[in-house]
């Protein structure tokens, strides 16, 4: 079987003490981002500003609607990656907009045509991987070799992490913890997929430093698989 390449990719996420991401299902993650410490957020665009490439799923794009860009810090926009296997998303979103930063369009095979030529109108390259639905571990190799990422952020919700953790694509955990709870048993939560048939499909992390960034704790971990 070929051996395929992949980034070094870490996962960052703001979470509150109750392990959710939101306020509630479909509501956006910046409201809760907007009681972020400052010296949080700066750190979000440092790293945005020190990746190669930046990855999102199309939820998190309807809903939130986000532009994926370096700010409050100097530094170039990463790559922006988002993976879309029927190419549905409105064409119109802020992260199509290709004059703020180049935008990369991950489509299966069933995608539309017509759908795939009103991106590019906009100046968006499409990688087409997978069948059915995007193929991941296809994606990271693509993202490396063609598009010489060597190191990717995914900043997703419950679906997209899921994903990439199911096909053991994460190497770093980041999260920004925020001193709230918020409850909802459909309140999204880091991890979305299928729930575990035991103990042993638990994903284990090893902590590696703990920091307060104003009033917020953050923790990294290296994802043992």
């Amino acid at each position: 079987m070929e051996t395929l390449h992949k980034p070094n990719v870490l996962m960052i996420s703001e979470i509150t003490a109750d392990g959710k991401l939101t306020l509630g299902k479909g509501v956006s993650s910046k409201l809760l981002m907007k009681h972020m410490s400052h010296e949080a957020e700066i750190l979000l665009h440092e790293t945005r500003a020190g990746y190669d490439a930046i990855m999102v799923g199309s939820s998190t794009i309807r809903i939130d609607n986000s532009f994926l860009t370096v700010r409050m810090v100097p530094g170039k926009n990463p790559l922006r990656v988002i993976p879309n296997s029927m190419a549905d998303l409105p064409v119109e979103s802020n992260v199509f907009a290709t004059e703020n930063a180049k935008t990369v369009l991950a489509v299966s095979a069933l995608a539309p045509e017509e759908r795939l030529a009103a991106f590019r109108e906009k100046g968006v390259e499409i990688i087409v991987c997978g069948e059915e639905h995007v193929d991941f571990p296809q994606l990271m190799d693509i993202l490396y070799t063609k598009y010489q990422v060597k190191k990717l952020i995914i900043e997703g919700g419950p679906t997209l992490n899921w994903h990439m953790l199911h096909h053991r694509l994460v190497d770093e955990i980041r999260l920004i913890h925020m001193p709230f709870i918020v409850g909802g048993s459909d309140t999204p939560s880091l991890v979305g997929g299928m729930p575990l048939a035991s103990e042993n499909e638990m994903i284990r992390l090893d902590l590696r430093s703990t920091r307060m960034y104003g009033s917020n704790l953050v923790t990294e971990y290296q994802v043992l698989y």
